[in-house]
């Protein structure tokens, strides 16, 4: 039999920066301490003291260090002679440190062959800064969500093996990597110095940091604990273009100055070489306990001159429990009244076990309050508008929806009624929605099939009734020109 679609009954239509100010959120923090708040023994231990205190003896100056670090991006030229160098870094931007191996032949020959480890840190150089580091991260962690301080930009690394960032320490990540093989790692710092000045009325100096590199060997019960060598350098963090800028603006104001000036300042070199310095103190970190990896997995990556790629496959999510019924409609849709624990189950059968932890305190509540910015800002574009369709509950709209009544076969079962004597009160027609995501003659004949529940063979054609009565075959082409939302008749007709 064939199927004709006749003319529509009706037709309707249905429808800067990166970082702000943070003058109101870090309130409080970094302030001044009070005379009382430390006394000097904790002071002298902080690390910038004993890095003071580390300084060579005269015995040792011509030591040569086993390792040396390299941060391939240019000193500043307003830095007087004997002081310490500064480096300018935007924010964001990928750096490269070369870690190169110094040892003479002899030395070290218990690391021939094997891996050592090294930790990458962001500090404080301040002194005052760094007493109060634990107040100024926190600080930093609830007005930047779901963002780190210091990143690893794996794909342009090389040689580095394991990278991981601890998801409670933001300024820290670690890897292992082998000494006798060229080793690259290119950093990104997301935090800029302004951001912990105390008083921001607009052009205020920023903070300096400090990156620091401890590198471990293998202790004899396989952790990386005994220390080899540590080094750091001073930097400032600006905002995107911010540290060309400077460096720029520093430039211009020594080329003013007389050369006899000119010699109380350093030259600016193309690169960065890190000094020796102490080991940080916190060794706690410094451990073969299991971290998380990057993007909160535990896939470990192995990248060499080539492309990296997991040696092995990610751990799957930890189990959970069974769920009722009731916690079972949530899984679909987030409820108001879900529990912290309901909604953790409910971001795991999402795919979202990434962003668990973070939300590991939120209710179905908290999570269905955020905005699109909100998540976005959090989870990051892509995973951030994924997550917000799914709190939200949004259905993918169809590309094309019609609405088809079988109005031959209600009117028979009205003239049916008549002719029995039933009272007939009005005329009444039911139509059906269809949804058609491909637009093809063949998706309509299928969602008409069942639609009736009936074998889509059993449709030979399907055609359109145009001017004058003509029956027109319906195509690919004519579907793609329907007007959404438009209603037509069914009517059957015996095939030949």
């Amino acid at each position: 039999m064939a199927w004709a679609l006749k003319l529509p009954l009706a037709d309707e239509v249905i429808e800067s920066g990166l970082v702000q100010d943070f003058d109101a959120s870090l309130s409080g923090i970094g302030q001044e301490l009070g005379a009382g708040a430390y006394s000097m023994s904790d002071v002298l231990a902080l690390p910038i003291f004993k890095q003071e205190e580390s300084s060579l003896p005269p015995e040792n100056e011509n030591k040569i260090l086993p390792f040396q670090y390299v941060l391939c991006a240019a000193t500043s030229p307003a830095v007087k002679l004997h002081d310490e160098t500064l480096t300018y870094l935007n924010q964001g931007q990928s750096y490269e440190i070369r870690m190169l191996d110094n040892r003479k032949i002899g030395e070290l020959p218990e690391i021939n062959g094997k891996l050592v480890k090294s930790i990458f840190r962001v500090v404080f150089h301040d002194r005052r800064l760094q007493y109060t580091e634990h107040q100024q991260l926190e600080g930093w962690r609830w007005n930047r969500p779901g963002d780190r301080i210091l990143d690893i930009d794996i794909p342009m690394s090389v040689g580095i093996i394991d990278p991981r960032a601890n998801p409670t320490q933001l300024n820290t990540v670690e890897f292992l990597w082998d000494p006798s093989k060229r080793t690259s790692v290119f950093i990104q710092v997301h935090c800029i110095s302004t951001e912990f000045t105390m008083r921001k009325h607009g052009g205020e100096k920023g903070v300096p940091f400090r990156v620091q590199i401890d590198t471990f060997k293998e202790n004899e019960n396989g952790e990386y604990t005994e220390h080899l060598h540590s080094a750091s350098c001073q930097i400032k963090v600006f905002k995107p273009k911010g540290a060309d800028r400077k460096q720029k603006t520093d430039r211009e104001k020594m080329e003013k100055r007389t050369p006899h000036e000119k010699e109380k300042y350093q030259p600016s070199y193309e690169t960065t070489i890190l000094t020796e310095c102490s080991p940080w103190p916190e060794i706690t970190y410094v451990n073969n306990a299991p971290s998380p990896g990057f993007n909160s997995s535990h896939s470990s990556f192995s990248i060499g001159e080539g492309n990296g790629s997991p040696n092995h496959q990610p751990e799957p999510p930890p189990p959970i429990a069974d769920v009722s019924h009731t916690s079972e409609l949530m899984l679909v849709n987030l409820l108001p009244t879900s529990t912290p624990q309901e909604a953790q189950q409910w971001l795991h059968r999402n795919r979202f076990s990434t962003f668990s932890r973070l939300f590991r305190n939120f209710s179905g509540a908290d999570l269905l309050k955020l905005t699109r910015e909100d998540v976005i800002q959090i989870c990051g574009p892509a995973d951030g508008i994924r997550l917000f369709n799914a709190l939200k509950g949004r259905m993918v709209r169809p590309r094309l929806t019609i609405y088809v009544c079988q109005e031959s076969q209600q009117l028979r079962d009205l003239q049916q009624k008549h002719e029995d004597g039933d009272a007939v009160t009005s005329t009444f027609f039911v139509y059906h929605a269809i949804y058609l995501e491909e637009l093809t003659a063949v998706e309509l004949t299928e969602k008409l099939a069942q639609l009736f529940s009936i074998s889509s063979q059993q449709i030979s054609q399907i055609y359109k009734q145009g001017p004058t009565g003509i029956h027109v075959l319906i195509s690919d082409e004519m579907i793609q020109n329907f007007q959404d939302e438009s209603c037509f008749v069914l009517d059957t007709m015996k095939g030949a």
